[in-house]
């Protein structure tokens, strides 16, 4: 029987922002201007270097950062270091921005929750389910959460950075079911990556997949797992 649920942060739980409103925040907070043609430039090649955290994956990753790309979730310092260094490859429309346009995808403002988020964790609260969040991530996710106001039905964070490892290293699912006092068996991953949420398998979860789309294409996918749940 399930008792816990385990949670994947961004594509389950909450989407980041399109490329075209991460960068185009960035430029109103900097106060660069582009023209449409210059804007519509950088958006193709931001979106082709894979430089948005959470966003499309990169088309290819540059030699040179091939090594921060693989372990990009690990630390603090290696997601900074993959996801600056792809903006920088893809060609910066002005000098200066890496910084904020990293810090812009950190802030609760650029993610918003699924339609069925809130809906979904608060009938597990009332279940007396406890839930974890289970991300790889090399950033404090906790404000997001609270801004949406989610974190108070958030009973665990695992989140890779803070672990030193990543997902589908099964050390992050084992250190979410420690943390929720509950064996691998009674605990539900919830993902959408069938390889790096997938491999909750190897401790004996068992794990319910939903497809990383835009917020109004999947109203109802989160609500579907209640099923899986005892009243």
């Amino acid at each position: 029987m399930i008792k816990g649920v385990m949670f994947d942060f961004s594509g389950t739980l909450l989407r980041i922002e399109s490329t075209e409103e991460w960068l185009r925040a960035t430029l109103e907070r900097t106060g660069v201007w582009l023209s449409d043609a210059e804007f519509a430039d950088a958006v193709r090649r931001l979106t082709e270097y894979g430089a948005l955290p959470g966003g499309p994956a990169p088309v290819r990753v540059p030699p040179h950062l091939a090594a921060a790309w693989a372990e990009r979730d690990v630390s603090a310092a290696l997601h900074r270091a993959a996801y600056g260094g792809l903006a920088e490859a893809a060609g910066l429309p002005a000098p200066g921005l890496v910084q904020p346009l990293y810090e812009r995808h950190m802030s609760p403002e650029a993610w918003q929750p699924y339609p069925d988020t809130g809906p979904t964790l608060r009938a597990l609260r009332r279940r007396g389910v406890p839930v974890a969040v289970v991300s790889n991530i090399g950033w404090d996710l906790r404000p997001v959460f609270r801004a949406h106001g989610l974190d108070e039905l958030v009973d665990a964070y695992v989140l890779s950075f803070e672990l030193g490892t990543q997902k589908p290293d099964p050390r992050m699912f084992r250190a979410a079911c420690d943390r929720l006092g509950l064996p691998p068996a009674e605990v539900l991953m919830v993902g959408d990556d069938r390889t790096a949420d997938g491999a909750a398998r190897e401790l004996g979860c068992p794990v319910h997949f939903v497809d990383h789309l835009p917020v109004t294409h999947r109203p109802t996918a989160l609500t579907s797992l209640l099923n899986l749940l005892p009243e």
